[in-house]
């Protein structure tokens, strides 16, 4: 008797969606389901795995190079696999989430690279899982363009030489997708908008002289890396496609990570382009990782720790030689400037800061980096145009002169910023607008000038939790407590529903907001990722 066929992906409790056949064919949920039977149990292994460093790190307050991944780092004669052509030249890399107008003007927008989002600037509703990739697949094939419904303004493709290479970015390994299951159990986020995307793409995108790129998200050792190189080898291998045509940026946004650099790039080396060095998560996982490390980990507010901190130049210097050595692009970080239509001096002192950041990464041998809005792709294509000429990289600077310790990289002590009462009362700003934003679908949202996403509103609440355990004393003399913050989060919502009016507030997730924040910035339980409670109150 032959065995039973294996049971089919289930799509569970969501609203059909106008052409969502076109995502979900039988062969692609056949293909995610096969990703899910043969990957989730090892994803399921390593998220254990985190939460035996973590404790780890609790009991001895530190972090080192790996000892049995030392003949990797002192082999010199591994490279990655050259570049191509696509991806040679990646000096501006445009940010955001997969909806239709952002589609068209990330396109547009003049940068190398976009960075199409499923992760921290996407809400995980099934509208944004599904038509996100509906969007990339209408771009792709030129059926895609936008009208906005409020100013009647209507946006359409450049001609494909001026397009960016899209660079896609699924969510991480630690959530879930509840709305497709396979007997009965919830398939990865990362499997399924990797899946669906690499499934409906990979030959479109051959044909049009691209390829299948991705961007790895929350990645915090060489082991996972292993685990999304298996992944790639799998899936190339079912659809028939050429091994090392997937290319791979991961994300250096942990402070785990950041020890196993070579490592990672090594575990993907068929299949890697490059890492990345993301700055409100790598600070979010300091927080995280050393919250139980007494005061020398007490971070100061977000906005005083720059990238010229001690501790963040030694990352960053130790990224771009990592890459260089091994023949992969360092990519820079965030500008997240949301440029003003109203105060033009905002606009001015804020470019300024914009133009000082990128031409402190271009100096310092990156290869490219962010921007959140298509009006900072011309100054950060300045700095760099500036340093590179007509090169399309300068992955032959090697930077040897980059020396980085292990306790370099969390000499967080080595900042004189001190927390403030302001920073208190910003981050719990910042954390209601966000999350509120996010429970109604929203993963990118403008608030007080600058592009938040999950990541900002991680690093909000993990500062909150920090200062309140860590029992610091403010400017002003008040003590950071559950009651202070209480106090402020109060005066917030209050702030809000008189800026807003009675019937706006009540038609928004305000109160919910609120209370998450509260929730995981005062539970004396530490919830991994705020994503995972907030997916619980998530509609649709």
């Amino acid at each position: 008797m032959s065995a039973p066929a294996p049971s089919p992906l289930a799509i569970v409790d969501a609203e059909p969606l106008p052409r969502q056949e076109e995502v979900l064919t039988e062969e692609a949920l056949a293909f995610v389901a096969a990703l899910h039977r043969r990957f989730t149990p090892r994803r399921d292994e390593l998220l254990a795995r985190r939460a035996e460093r973590r404790a780890e790190i609790a009991r001895t307050s530190t972090l080192d190079f790996l000892p049995e991944t030392a003949a990797i780092r002192a082999d010199d004669s591994w490279r990655v696999a050259p570049s191509p052509a696509a991806l040679e030249d990646r000096r501006v890399e445009i940010t955001g989430p997969t909806d239709r107008k952002m589609t068209v003007n990330a396109l547009n927008s003049g940068a190398r690279v976009w960075l199409a989002d499923f992760e921290d600037a996407s809400a995980p509703t099934w509208e944004n899982v599904i038509l996100g990739q509906l969007n990339l697949t209408d771009a792709y094939t030129r059926r895609i363009d936008f009208t906005d419904p409020v100013s009647g303004k209507s946006y359409a493709l450049k001609d494909a030489a001026e397009l960016a290479t899209v660079v896609m970015r699924p969510r991480g390994w630690h959530l879930n997708e509840r709305h497709l299951q396979v007997d009965g159990e919830e398939v990865p986020g990362a499997l399924v908008d990797f899946g669906l995307y690499f499934f409906h793409n990979a030959r479109r995108l051959l044909d049009l002289g691209k390829g299948p790129y991705f961007y790895l998200p929350k990645t915090e050792s060489h082991l996972e890396a292993r685990l999304w190189n298996d992944v790639f080898v799998f899936a190339q291998d079912h659809l028939g496609i050429p091994q090392g045509t997937i290319r791979a940026t991961v994300l250096i946004e942990t402070i785990t990570a950041a020890y196993e650099m070579e490592e990672i790039l090594y575990e993907l080396r068929d299949h890697a382009s490059g890492l990345n060095a993301g700055r409100w998560d790598y600070l979010f996982s300091i927080v995280k990782n050393f919250r139980d490390g007494g005061t020398r980990f007490v971070l100061p507010d977000r906005n005083a720790v720059t990238m010229t901190a001690p501790f963040m130049r030694a990352y960053t210097e130790l990224l771009v030689r990592t890459c260089h050595k091994r023949g992969a692009h360092a990519i820079g970080g965030m500008a997240a400037f949301i440029p003003s239509r109203r105060d033009a001096e905002v606009n001015k002192v804020a470019f300024e800061k914009v133009r000082a950041d990128k031409d402190r990464e271009a100096n310092d041998g990156f290869d490219g980096s962010w921007v959140a809005h298509p009006d900072l792709v011309p100054i950060a294509l300045e700095s760099f145009d500036r340093v590179l000429g007509e090169r399309p990289n300068q992955k032959d600077r090697l930077r040897e002169d980059v020396h980085v310790e292990a306790a370099d990289l969390i000499a967080v002590d080595s900042l004189d910023a001190k927390p403030t009462y302001p920073g208190l009362v910003n981050a719990v700003q910042v954390g209601i607008r966000y999350i509120e934003a996010w429970l109604r679908g929203l993963g990118a949202v403008a608030i007080f000038n600058l592009m938040e996403d999950a990541a900002t509103a991680e690093i909000s609440r993990s500062q909150i939790w920090q200062w309140i355990n860590a029992g610091v004393e403010f400017e002003n003399g008040l003590k950071a407590t559950p009651e202070l913050a209480r106090e402020v989060a109060a005066d917030e919502l209050a702030n809000i529903r008189a800026e807003l009016g009675e019937e706006a507030f009540a038609a928004g997730h305000w109160q919910q907001a609120h209370d998450l924040l509260l929730e995981v910035a005062l539970d004396e339980d530490y919830a991994d990722f705020l994503t995972l409670p907030a997916y619980r109150l998530l509609r649709g």
